[in-house]
């Protein structure tokens, strides 16, 4: 069981570029960024910023998934119901068919968007109490599974920026392992005053476009989405239609700050050794590296740093938050339905936005998307606390 396959059978997507897969990709292969001012007047944020947003508002939501209006459901659960659906029916899975099923989701934001926006009616009035109990981050994945009809294993990871990968990583230990034979994973979040107004406190919520790996970066831009990847193994995948497998993934965590990463990028140096010691491949058979590449100060060194130290020859690399906002929680699945991509269509996509090198070392990104035989691809996630996640992808042929 230790070394079969993970399949990928199945992904769904909803963010700033696309309400689905299809119009992700379309985004990706034409540069098409959606990065643009927040839409939502919202008193809670102190300013006005520059995000990734999904254009669906939650009562759109509500109707597209034939959900009770009364019923309470935040933004982050929404959004994950919209992107698992799509990974599901994607896969084809039949639920009642009597194999294992676990559901495995990622989230931070959690039920805060809800919970700013009611808390001080909580006292006043009955009208929105229902969603109380939706500020905790594991009831979103309960009212997932419990509408797609999961319930063999469900739990939540909440680990920062490097949830998804985490969540990703689990789903594949617990096939391996034999208890499940099948796994939806991956994260939602939603944007919400608390983060915003948190990672501008931080001083690393950028007043431009972000600019990943540029000298001149000033820091992220915020974004939300949802993104599940289904897989599963040699016997449950049978004679499916696979995306890609799950070949390799790592954690390690180098537990320097409470926010920060080290300045020699230890967590994700290790995270990467790991991944490519699962998959039984050296750093020279990586073709693409789909980098964290959050566009702060630290984030950018910090990465960069664990990159050169793993390579010797560092391969086409890439930051696609420039196109979606960074998205927390879901970066990890957001970034793997991205990296399926780009095994797809035997691309590279470009780090928009990127002008001048950073003096500490002599790394460039890809800058313009580029057509190159692609097997394998190495996806980054790296979270505060030290949290550090790679995963590696690699092509069905």
């Amino acid at each position: 069981m230790k070394n079969q396959p993970i399949a990928i059978t199945g992904m769904g997507i909803v963010s700033a570029i696309g309400k689905n897969v299809p119009e992700n990709e379309y985004s990706l292969l034409n540069n098409q960024h959606g990065i643009q001012k927040y839409s939502v007047q919202d008193p809670l944020i102190h300013q006005e910023k520059w995000v990734g947003e999904i254009l669906l508002s939650n009562e759109e939501l509500y109707s597209e998934l034939g959900l009770n209006p009364k019923d309470a459901y935040t933004r982050s659960t929404l959004l994950g119901l919209k992107a698992a659906k799509e990974a599901i029916s994607h896969a084809n899975l039949d639920l009642n068919d009597g194999l294992k099923t676990g559901f495995i989701s990622a989230t931070t934001v959690g039920g805060m968007d809800a919970t700013e926006k009611y808390y001080f009616d909580f006292l006043e009035t009955e009208n929105h109490t229902n969603y109380i109990p939706t500020q905790n981050c594991g009831v979103h994945a309960e009212q997932i599974a419990e509408i797609l009809g999961i319930k063999d294993y469900i739990t939540t990871i909440s680990t920062a920026c490097s949830s998804a990968a985490n969540a990703i990583m689990l789903g594949a230990r617990m096939i391996k392992a034999g208890i499940l034979d099948r796994v939806v994973v991956g994260g939602t979040d939603s944007l919400s005053a608390f983060t915003i107004n948190g990672f501008s406190s931080l001083m690393i919520y950028s007043d431009e476009f972000c600019q990943p790996f540029d000298d001149n970066r000033k820091g992220l831009n915020l974004g939300e989405a949802a993104a599940y990847i289904i897989l599963e193994s040699e016997k449950s995948a049978g004679s499916k239609d696979i995306l890609g497998y799950l070949a390799g993934y790592g954690n390690a965590n180098d537990a320097f700050h409470q926010t920060a990463s080290s300045d020699d990028g230890q967590g994700a140096y290790l995270a990467i050794q790991t991944a490519l010691e699962v998959a039984n491949l050296n750093p020279s058979d990586i073709d693409y590296i789909n980098a964290h590449g959050t566009a702060t100060p630290n984030n950018d060194l910090s990465e960069g740093q664990s990159i050169s130290r793993v390579f010797d020859q560092v391969p086409d690399f890439s930051s696609t938050k420039a196109f979606t906002g960074h998205t927390l929680a879901a970066a990890g699945s957001v970034e793997a339905v991205f990296s399926l991509l780009a095994l797809k269509n035997q691309v590279v996509f470009a780090n928009l936005n990127f002008q001048t090198p950073m003096k500490e070392f002599d790394l460039v990104p890809q800058t313009e998307i580029k057509s190159k035989k692609i097997q394998t691809v190495l996806s980054n996630s790296l979270g505060f606390g030290g949290n550090c996640s790679s995963l590696i992808f690699t092509h069905p042929s």
